[in-house]
């Protein structure tokens, strides 16, 4: 039961902070702890491929594109939110928002981000602004 309970409110935890990084939009000032960046990422995923699935489903799957119609939809009303979450995950590194453009680097940038993305953040407060109340 006390298990249940623990594993309920993880789960709660993980929708709360998908949604504030959407109530966030655009916002790229301040930072994001850790379970703030992944737990968006997880939920974003998990979304992800019950709408891969619901567009092969509909057949709403582009054969030459590779994208669904509501994959297609999802991804483009997430990309501004998913971009300023890592520019904010970034600046808890103590970090530029610009390195986000290390993805455009062939292998080695997407693998150096995401070392980085994945490094616990700073200690205290930084050039940023305060350490997030989900790293203390």
């Amino acid at each position: 039961m006390a298990a249940s309970l623990r594993e309920r409110g993880a789960r709660d935890s993980v929708i709360r902070a998908y949604c504030a990084v959407l109530r966030r939009g655009g916002r790229c000032r301040g930072r994001a702890g850790r379970r703030e960046f992944w737990s968006f990422a997880l939920v974003s995923v998990c979304i992800s491929v019950v709408l891969a699935g619901l567009d092969g489903m509909l057949f709403s799957y582009g054969r030459y594109s590779g994208v669904g119609l509501l994959g297609g939809a999802y991804v483009l009303s997430v990309a501004v939110p998913a971009l300023a979450v890592t520019v904010r995950r970034l600046h808890d590194r103590a970090r530029s928002g610009w390195w986000v453009l290390l993805v455009l680097l062939p292998f080695l940038g997407p693998l150096g981000l995401l070392l980085w993305l994945s490094l616990p953040g700073g200690s205290g407060d930084n050039r940023f602004g305060p350490r997030p109340p989900s790293s203390r």
